[in-house]
């Protein structure tokens, strides 16, 4: 079952674990093991789907439970008017905090988008990231004795595809266990020395604006045991 962060009349809110896909895709067709589904027969009633996490990020995910909620809810997420708290652990030394403005082509894939506009242009995506803490661990990879990495905070100001992945690459500090944009070495290394394979990316604090009720709702995930584990490491 799931832990379930939040739950009115109108919405209900889960802290997500790793490698759950949100609803079923004809991208992964054997994967019968769905969120929306399995928090339906939790709860005993539908629930629609308002926003995404990539299947290997945990954390915060918001349900609707009716269309109109859905809807509504669905328009604070389009207009960014949601704000989003992510934590990471990235490779190399993060200080300090900036912001990433550094616009994103739209990631296609290959089967499900083989007849969206290829040419379209790069859109805007910024993200803010504050350093919060680092370690160097007698981790070898390559050349080097050593390796170092950061845990990282994480604000997305726009909601672009893999964007806070994609982002953290750009600067040269890649989210560990990220298989796609990430080190394959270094996430080889760092899941091998924690026994831990997975993305090290949270979703921390979601808030929202309750479409009823207009009142501020701040929700938090908190880390699983995995993260906590890593962490006890860090200064």
């Amino acid at each position: 079952m799931f832990e379930v962060l939040y739950q009115d009349n109108d919405l209900i809110v889960i802290n997500k674990p790793e490698g759950w896909l949100v609803h079923r895709s004809w991208l992964d067709k054997h994967e019968t093991v769905v969120v929306m589904q399995t928090l339906r027969d939790q709860i005993g009633q539908h629930v629609y789907p308002i926003h995404r996490l990539d299947r290997p990020t945990s954390g915060v995910l918001i349900f609707a439970l009716s269309s109109e909620i859905a809807r509504l809810l669905s328009e604070q997420f389009a207009s960014n008017k949601i704000e989003k708290t992510y934590h990471a652990i990235v490779r190399g030394y993060v200080d300090g905090e900036a912001i990433i403005d550094y616009p994103l082509v739209e990631e296609l894939d290959k089967i499900a988008d083989k007849f969206a506009n290829k040419d379209k242009p790069a859109q805007e995506a910024i993200t803010f990231y504050k350093g919060l803490s680092k370690i160097e661990l007698p981790i070898e990879v390559g050349k080097y004795k050593t390796a170092r990495y950061s845990f990282v905070e994480l604000k997305p100001q726009t909601g672009r595809k893999h964007q806070l992945r994609r982002h953290l690459k750009h600067i040269f500090h890649p989210i560990i266990g990220d298989s796609k944009h990430g080190d394959l070495h270094q996430n080889r290394a760092f899941s091998h020395y924690f026994a831990v394979k997975r993305l090290m990316l949270h979703a921390s604090t979601v808030k929202i604006i309750h479409p009823i009720t207009l009142n501020p709702l701040t929700i938090h995930a908190k880390l699983s045991d995995d993260w906590l584990k890593i962490l006890r490491e860090f200064k």
